[in-house]
């Protein structure tokens, strides 16, 4: 998504209420894999050194803290306080059942249409997204591979739509780094 059809997208999600601002928000800001995602627990939230943190399993098994934006935190919050503190898993569908990875999916493609966004997205644009905006952004590739999750380096590169934009060529940081 372009940063507008996000930002249209977040909006979407915050009117439609705190579940779906919660997992919008875990997809695009944080770009959690929606199976991480709809497995977090009340009990995974936490903090640490004044960092809001979720804990979640990575692909292949591993658990680890997520740091959160005051928004996506905010948006858990709310969500724990209508799904409450002890509940096996915060997200939840209609009839109180855990929610998974094809709800999620139906639930982004819904946001997705009320921010009249007009080609598909899926839970996995929405983790795109992240990684691509935080590249675009001037965050460096070893620390957005880190927020992905990604094992290798080139998995990340392949997301960065600016790879080859001559503004970025490292001939210029070389050239003002030596003049």
């Amino acid at each position: 998504l372009s940063r507008d059809q996000a930002h249209a997208l977040l909006e979407a999600a915050a009117a439609a209420g705190p579940r779906d601002h919660a997992l919008a928000c875990l997809l695009v800001l944080n770009g959690l894999r929606v199976s991480e995602a709809v497995a977090i627990a009340g009990a995974d939230l936490d903090e640490a050194r004044g960092h809001r943190l979720v804990r979640i399993r990575r692909k292949g098994g591993a658990l680890v803290d997520v740091p959160l934006a005051p928004r996506t935190a905010a948006a858990l919050d709310e969500l724990r306080a209508t799904v409450g503190s002890g509940a096996p898993r915060l997200f939840l569908d209609g009839r109180g059942a855990p929610l998974d990875r094809f709800d999620a999916g139906r639930a982004v493609r819904r946001l997705a249409r009320r921010a009249c966004i007009a080609h598909p997205v899926s839970p996995h644009s929405l983790r795109h997204t992240f990684v691509t905006a935080a590249l675009d952004a001037g965050v460096p590739l070893r620390d957005v591979q880190d927020a992905a999750g990604h094992a290798d380096p080139r998995t990340t590169r392949r997301y960065d739509r600016g790879r080859y934009s001559l503004d970025r060529h490292a001939t210029y940081a070389v050239a003002r780094y030596l003049g």
